[in-house]
């Protein structure tokens, strides 16, 4: 008889966790210029979005690395304008927690800004990714 309960729901939530994980690896073996990637890429955010909306406590940081990844690839491109908006919102999404997740995506952010030639903000995003640095080295 088949059983369901948390286990069953746990065990989905990894594996789709895990193909997420997929996405972006597979995303990173691609040429910038690859729509491969880009799909992945988007891929990875729409199903990191999901399982965010379910436990966003759980599964917000995977919200954040794709949406990150996101914002790299459109960088890469010479697609600053894209990459603004999944940086701003990594920021955004990682911002309570701070850390070392936060400080990479306040770098990704400075980068989109300096590509932008925003660099007022560019300059302020990369000073408080390293304030953020130095406040948790661990």
């Amino acid at each position: 008889m088949a059983r369901n309960g948390s286990d069953d729901a746990t065990r989905r939530d990894l594996q789709e966790v895990d193909a997420i994980e997929g996405l972006l690896a597979y995303a990173q073996t691609r040429s910038r210029w690859s729509r491969a990637a880009v799909g992945s890429v988007r891929e990875a955010v729409r199903r990191s979005r999901a399982l965010a909306g379910a436990d966003p406590g759980r599964h917000t940081p995977l919200l954040a690395r794709s949406l990150r990844a996101a914002a790299w690839l459109m960088l890469k491109r010479g697609r600053p304008g894209e990459a603004l908006p999944p940086a701003a919102e990594a920021v955004a999404l990682t911002r309570p927690a701070g850390g070392a997740p936060l400080v990479v995506c306040l770098v990704c952010l400075g980068d989109v800004y300096r590509a932008l030639r925003r660099y007022d903000e560019a300059a302020a995003a990369h000073r408080e990714a390293e304030t953020t640095a130095r406040a948790d080295p661990g």
